[in-house]
């Protein structure tokens, strides 16, 4: 975590040093929840290890991957971290995962502490906000298969990783088009 937020902001060793006695430390294990619907978001976490995946259920009652964060990625309902409201998904595992949490008053102690770190915060919620645009854009400009292929360039490793109907859910197609995708263009 701290070289992550090392290459967002220039700390100070004793700057960075705070986080030592604010991080704490979770494991989850495949399929173990993390958040669920209609909790209040305290934490926001950073993977060491693993793969969390955010969801939600429509009108329907379908099942819908909204969101998958890997390693050295930063993961939280931020709506709900942000308002204090509940939140309107779920955060689980896909593969037994090892996080670093900041809960709300570990950062709050690091936005008071000085300006670096209330700058950090700032980029982070931006490059949030700039990711949830891009994948909002995505869904109106481009196919399912240009979306698998961008997760493919990114995420390579992982996709094996990711059942696919997660996977399909997320691009927003059903498994069996996502399977014509697979072999029709890798």
């Amino acid at each position: 975590m701290k070289s992550v937020f090392q290459s967002i902001q220039d700390f100070s060793t004793d700057e960075l040093s705070l986080l030592d006695d604010l991080i704490t430390f979770r494991t989850l294990k495949k399929g173990e929840l993390l958040l669920t619907e209609n909790q209040v978001c305290n934490e926001i976490v950073f993977i060491k290890k693993g793969i969390l995946r955010s969801f939600f259920y429509n009108h329907k009652g379908d099942e819908i991957t909204n969101c998958f964060a890997f390693e050295n990625e930063f993961m939280a309902s931020f709506a709900s971290f942000i308002t204090g409201e509940k939140a309107e998904e779920n955060v689980q595992a896909l593969v037994d995962t090892e996080l670093q949490i900041l809960d709300r008053k570990a950062l709050e102690i690091l936005y008071q502490s000085g300006f670096n770190w209330q700058e950090t915060g700032r980029k982070l919620t931006e490059i949030e906000f700039v990711n949830l645009n891009k994948r909002m854009i995505s869904f109106q400009k481009l196919s399912g298969a240009q979306r698998y292929e961008e997760l493919y360039n990114n995420h390579q490793k992982y996709l094996q990783l990711i059942p696919l109907q997660y996977l399909a859910s997320y691009l927003g197609i059903t498994p069996r088009h996502l399977s014509r995708i697979r072999k029709a263009v890798f």
